[in-house]
């Protein structure tokens, strides 16, 4: 295999297929301080494209919608064969009560903005970007339904919600007859494994393709920041610097860094770039569909590509997990229990297909 990313898959339990890795473009545009300026932006997409890829990502206010903007100018001529993923949530006016949330003012006005920067008549895939705690379900998924039906949205998905909640409304939408929810957007990476206690069963259990941001934690699964960087400030703004953003984001402390040192370890084993493990990892998991990859140079998307081309040993396999993993909690942990399964399954051996 060959950086296949023409070799297509599923979204989900739907029939829309995209590339095993997403294009991600937070990093279009230079208005928060560390993006590509719109030349190497279009290098970027245009190699992605060349090489087969069709998947996407975008938000309404990325790089305060230039990011949107730049792939509405990109995608012209070409936009059919993509599939392009944009997200509601976002504050756009800051002294605008309903310009952000989850609510149907928002969602729709967000929608309508992203259509107009991405220069098209309709979005491939509509995610609600961000919990907001206050919107009702039956409100979001009724709102969603009513965009797919007005032909203004082909599919919808969530990002960033308790899995409780993501099995309530996907729950309401299958009995209701509504548009289901056909991806969960989570961050998730060797640093990031919490979410293999609820949120990725839920998904694979309940048909949605897990899309994981920041599959490199922020670039610190890269090796580019050292024990030196620890002496952070975390501001909590996307705007300054990529350490900002990892410092913000909780990626940057001494667990994280020595989960780095192991991958860097592996990457040499197999002669490969550490970011290109970090990214094969993630792909490990039958539940993933497509990590997202963002670049700010051509050169840093040819090497993430290049994850395409990994493969591991058990015994590395087991070098990454061991390194990397995480306590399942209550109640995973006291399930598998040789008591507790003992006095559910008494001496019957199961078989489960």
């Amino acid at each position: 295999m060959t950086n296949a990313l023409d070799s297509y898959r599923l979204l989900g339990r739907s029939g829309l297929r995209v590339s095993p890795m997403s294009l991600g473009t937070m990093t279009f545009g230079t208005d928060w301080g560390w993006g590509s300026d719109k030349e190497e932006s279009r290098r970027i997409f245009d190699a992605y494209l060349e090489r087969g890829g069709n998947f996407i990502d975008t938000a309404s206010m990325y790089t305060n919608g230039t990011s949107e903007r730049f792939i509405g100018e990109f995608a012209e001529g070409r936009r059919e064969r993509l599939v392009i993923a944009t997200k509601y949530t976002m504050n756009r006016r800051a002294d605008d009560p309903n310009a952000g949330g989850n609510h149907r003012k928002s969602m729709v006005q967000s929608v309508e903005a992203s259509l107009r920067n991405l220069n098209t008549d309709y979005l491939d895939l509509l995610y609600l970007h961000a919990w907001d705690f206050t919107t009702p379900v039956e409100e979001i998924m009724r709102a969603m339904d009513d965009l797919v039906r007005a032909g203004k949205v082909l599919y919808v998905a969530i990002s960033d919600a308790p899995a409780w909640q993501v099995a309530r409304m996907q729950t309401i939408a299958d009995l209701r007859g509504w548009s289901p929810l056909i991806a969960l957007q989570i961050e998730y990476s060797l640093v990031e494994r919490t979410v293999e206690r609820d949120l990725i069963p839920m998904a694979a259990e309940l048909g949605l393709g897990v899309i994981p941001w920041s599959p490199l934690a922020s670039g610190v699964l890269t090796g580019k920041y050292t024990r030196a960087d620890l002496d952070h400030s975390a501001d909590a703004s996307p705007e300054g610097s990529r350490k900002n953003v990892a410092a913000a984001n909780g990626s940057l402390h001494e667990r994280a860094l020595d989960i780095a040192d192991v991958v860097k370890d592996v990457a040499a084993e197999i002669g490969v770039a550490p970011a290109q493990v970090a990214l094969a990892w993630t792909l490990t998991n039958p539940a993933v569909t497509a990590p997202i990859i963002g670049a700010r140079t051509l050169g840093q998307l040819e090497s993430n590509l290049g994850a395409l081309d990994v493969t591991f040993t058990d015994a590395q396999l087991e070098t990454l997990n061991k390194a990397s993993e995480v306590d399942l909690g209550f109640p995973h942990e006291f399930l598998q229990r040789p008591m507790t399964r003992g006095v559910v399954f008494g001496s019957t051996t199961l078989a489960r297909g």
